[in-house]
């Protein structure tokens, strides 16, 4: 089966290269093995953490010249804020609504109820709130993976006006006889069905008629934003979501989205299989095997590898080292084991910035031989963390459509 493209992973890296690429005419093929970090996430994207004071641009400056390794640096300030831009169009293409610009950061509410810097949230996920909002945080009865007094205590700590109320919906019964079931994606398979909406309006009225919002957490919601329009709708005060422990109905919305929209396209999406092989000639990438399709190898122009990091297997670390497990590809770590964490938990740890070591196109290297037709994209890379830098769903973005454009211009698609 001959292709221009295969891509490894199936996360927000490689789907938004998947789309970047079938957006320009080529045939793509993405290999997912299962669930990926979208389904932990808070469906919202951050671009690069940095203080108040301070622009993008500028931010984006000060660490080209303090981490040069970061994936940021490698590409350039004026690129990133490009393919930022590219990024909010294209979500906006797929019909994927978000607040926020890469010109106007924002802040967002976390499930404990802090605020974190973000560049991109969905419409239906909680903003900083304003001072003088009387806010409800509302739980459900028996539903463990929000708590909404710790939410509380936090807008507390900001000045908010708040309170703290909890709404019993008899039609999730049916879960909690099993606590494993009473999770944010089971709720969202009963609530999403319109024949409920109504009890859930009627449990939220008493508390919107004394609130100027609420905040719940967000276990409705699966493929669409429905139900949140139509409460916002009906309700006299606007409801605003909140990000729950994993699995997350908002990030899960995200990577159903982009995946609806890949195949849309014409992407091949091949899911639950893995590769099995990596068939060479000479520093170029001509075949990819995998479990599912031993038989008949895709035959391609270009690979990419978005196979994420250690959370999904495309890291793996061991006693001698971490390696890359699909090639081999040569990995930016340190030694000896010792020096891979701090000895504050909270501090941010050296091993959150392993992965793959490539260049400015992004092509990475085995034994210092680089390859002509492969890029890396996504969590894979090196040279960044994600949690404290706050840039992890950016880098995924704006290494993606590096790669989907510079395989573009190669391969003669439209620009």
């Amino acid at each position: 089966m001959n292709v221009d493209t295969v891509i490894i992973g199936g996360g927000l890296a490689g789907l938004l290269c998947g789309l970047s690429l079938t957006r320009q005419g080529l045939r793509c093929a993405i290999i997912s093995r299962g669930q990926s970090g979208l389904h932990f996430s808070s469906g919202s994207m951050d671009l690069l953490e940095h203080c108040a004071t301070s622009t993008p641009q500028e931010a984006l400056d000060v660490l080209g010249l303090s981490a040069p390794d970061h994936p940021y640096s490698l590409i350039g300030t004026t690129q990133v804020l490009d393919y930022a831009q590219q990024t909010e169009a294209l979500l906006r293409d797929c019909s994927i609504a978000m607040q926020g610009c890469v010109d106007q950061p924002h802040q967002r509410v976390t499930p404990i109820g802090t605020l974190r810097q973000a560049w991109l949230t969905p419409p239906d996920i909680t903003l900083a709130p304003r001072h003088d909002e009387r806010i409800t945080v509302v739980g459900i009865s028996g539903f463990l993976d929000f708590q909404p007094h710790l939410v509380a205590a936090s807008l507390e700590k900001m000045g908010v006006e708040n309170r703290v109320c909890e709404i019993d919906l008899p039609q999730l019964d049916v879960l909690r006889d099993n606590a494993s079931e009473f999770r944010s994606v089971n709720l969202a398979r009963l609530l999403d069905d319109d024949a409920q909406w109504r009890s859930l309006h009627d449990a939220l009225l008493p508390h919107a008629q004394v609130s100027d919002r609420l905040l719940l957490p967000a276990c409705f919601g699966l493929n669409d934003d429905g139900l949140w329009r139509w409460l916002n709708e009906t309700l006299p005060c606007p409801l605003s979501l909140l990000p729950t422990l994993p699995p997350s109905v908002p990030g899960i919305r995200l990577h159903t989205a982009l995946q609806r929209q890949f195949i849309k396209n014409g992407g091949m999406w091949l899911a639950g299989d893995v590769v099995t092989d990596v068939i060479q000639d000479g520093q170029n990438i001509s075949a990819i095997t995998t479990r599912n399709h031993g038989d008949v190898p895709f035959r391609t122009r270009f690979a990419v590898l978005a196979s994420g990091s250690f959370f999904s297997n495309g890291l793996i670390a061991s006693r001698d080292g971490v390696i890359e497990p699909v090639l081999g590809l040569d990995v930016m770590q340190s030694s000896p084991r010792e020096s891979w964490t701090h000895g504050d938990f909270f501090e941010p740890q050296p091993w959150q910035r392993f992965g793959v070591q490539v260049d400015a196109t992004l092509r990475p290297q085995r034994n210092g031989q680089r390859f002509n037709n492969l890029f890396a994209i996504g969590g894979v890379l090196g040279g960044f963390d994600g949690i404290s830098q706050g840039c992890a769903g950016g880098v995924s973005a704006i290494t993606a459509l590096h790669a989907a454009r510079q395989i573009g211009e190669l391969a003669g698609g439209r620009p």
